[in-house]
């Protein structure tokens, strides 16, 4: 099998464990590595400090310290449900609920994908007949992955730093596997189809994306909710609405995703009963077996409980739903201090 039989062959395996989209690419150190590297010395990274680690700093400079061996990379897209893909049976009044990103309405991807992953190389290793090392990833590894997936032909990275497929908007998660065999190269997807547009930076909340196409994370919704495990500056959390775990904002006024997002993703990120609109009085009463119990294998799990009631305050503060004191009250108790902290600030915003 020659190597570009082999690539599609790949492709097309790929295709049919659920990635749409797939590119190969070389392991060259990426040419925006100085971005990166600026944007980590202005400090908009927070509290993400291992994105600063020397080793990660090097790894992410140059794909081939991760694995020497690595003469290609193949870029892979899945996608997940769309927030227009949601139909709520009874109209629930806006304060009564909290809303999540759609990737987080169904299994955690962390658990899914790297096991279709190792699929995609044992299959590859009995095309070639013989190992190949590797290396894969999906949003763990020290890699610039959207940078590899404009490289590799998957979209262009727009201005709300998303990649952005032309076929398929921006409702889709990437994961790449570093290959130690030779595989022929796709193009780069060159041009930048935002144009003039800037729906992204006017709609998001709290201002957080720069005009060069990076945000200061401090001031993003889904590094507040996810990322930051200290309390939610408190000149951030009225400007939060109802979001209690990421925010969509940004990809919702996307009209690339307005016009070509499909509204179902892969089946094992469908959304499960109760997350993606969940009712802000019952998850602030939810016991730990409780949080444990319905996040199970869901990517909540990534903020703990403590974390996702400490959302779920700052929500029901900005809802400013009376309905919504009693367990407020009861949150003000909880031994959780980022819990309870917020919780006596969403009682003041109602007028407890």
């Amino acid at each position: 099998m020659s190597p570009a039989d082999l690539a599609s062959a790949i492709k097309d395996h790929a295709r049919q464990l659920g990635f749409p989209l797939a590119g190969i690419t070389t392991p060259e150190p990426p040419a925006h590595f100085d971005v990166y590297h600026t944007w980590l010395d202005s400090g908009q990274h927070g509290q993400m400090s291992y994105l600063a680690e020397k080793r990660a700093l090097e790894r992410r400079a140059d794909p081939r310290q991760i694995l020497p061996e690595c003469r290609s990379v193949l870029v892979l897209g899945i996608p997940y449900h769309t927030p227009n893909s949601l139909v709520l049976e009874n109209e629930l009044p806006i304060t009564n609920y909290g809303r999540i990103a759609a990737y987080a309405w169904g299994d955690d991807y962390h658990l899914v994908l790297p096991l279709r992953l190792e699929t995609i190389v044992r299959f590859i290793e009995e095309k070639v007949g013989h190992p190949v090392p590797n290396r894969c990833y999906t949003d763990t590894g020290p890699i610039l992955e959207r940078e590899l997936a404009q490289r590799a032909g998957l979209g262009w990275i727009g201005k709300n730093t998303c990649l952005i497929s032309p076929q398929s908007g921006s409702y889709f998660l990437l994961a790449e596997i570093l290959l130690g065999i030779d595989l022929p190269f796709d193009r780069p997807f060159t041009s930048d189809q935002c144009g003039s547009c800037t729906r992204c930076i006017e709609a998001c909340p709290t201002h957080c994306i720069q005009p060069n196409r990076s945000l200061d994370a401090r001031r993003c919704i889904s590094y507040l909710t996810i990322e930051n495990k200290a309390e939610i500056p408190v000149e951030l959390r009225s400007q939060m609405g109802n979001w209690v775990f990421g925010c969509d904002t940004c990809q919702m006024v996307c009209p690339w995703n307005q016009r070509f997002a499909r509204q179902n993703g892969d089946p094992a990120f469908a959304p499960r009963e109760g997350i993606p609109m969940p009712v802000l009085a019952e998850e602030l009463t939810l016991t730990p077996e409780q949080f444990n119990r319905k996040f199970k294998n869901n990517p909540l799990k990534r903020a703990k409980r403590r974390g996702y009631l400490r959302n779920v305050a700052v929500a029901a503060g900005n809802a400013r739903d009376t309905a919504s004191l009693p367990a407020l009250r009861l949150a003000q108790s909880d031994q959780e201090s980022p819990i309870h902290q917020h919780a006596a600030w969403a009682i003041k915003q109602i007028g407890g």
